[in-house]
């Protein structure tokens, strides 16, 4: 992380400072809590709530659309393919399964920049965790990926 506060600018790193000053005060989980978004190509750096970060930076849930999940258990209970897809058929109805697919592979054409569902419950479980344990808390920092690009969103955590 140390690395990633010296290549702010001087201005940006202050803003994570004052935030840093203010977070040390937190004693309670809510909803106005920050969340650091670093947009590289412009260096901008975004302060946003723990309630407001899904709006936001809306995370793709399409992976996790019902009959994707069944699907994905049925495989795993050593159904092979055709017969789990039969099922999910019977279950949601060949339409509803076409859609949730669909949606799926757009999403993945689209990009995510690896921001799922998953990764953003995993930051607001971790966040809350690191709130309530003694000692200094830090702050979420999710240094955006470049447009166009493949790669994933990175995580940092700013310690004060």
């Amino acid at each position: 992380m140390a690395e990633l506060l010296v290549a702010l600018t001087p201005r940006l790193q202050g803003q994570v400072d004052s935030l840093l000053q203010i977070q040390q005060q937190q004693q309670r989980w809510h909803g106005a809590l920050p969340v650091l978004l670093l947009d590289r190509c412009w260096l901008q750096l975004q302060r946003v709530g723990v309630e407001e970060l899904a709006r936001a930076l809306p995370p793709d849930s399409t992976g996790d659309a019902p009959e994707l999940v069944m699907f994905r258990a049925w495989r795993q209970q050593g159904l092979d393919p055709l017969q789990a897809q039969e099922r999910i058929w019977q279950e949601f109805g060949r339409e509803s399964c076409s859609l949730a697919l669909r949606r799926f592979w757009q999403a993945q054409e689209r990009g995510h920049h690896g921001w799922t569902l998953s990764a953003y419950l995993q930051l607001l479980e971790r966040y809350r965790q690191l709130l309530e344990a003694d000692g200094p808390t830090p702050i979420p920092l999710l240094v955006l990926a470049r447009e166009g690009n493949a790669e994933h969103h990175r995580l940092h955590w700013c310690w004060p």
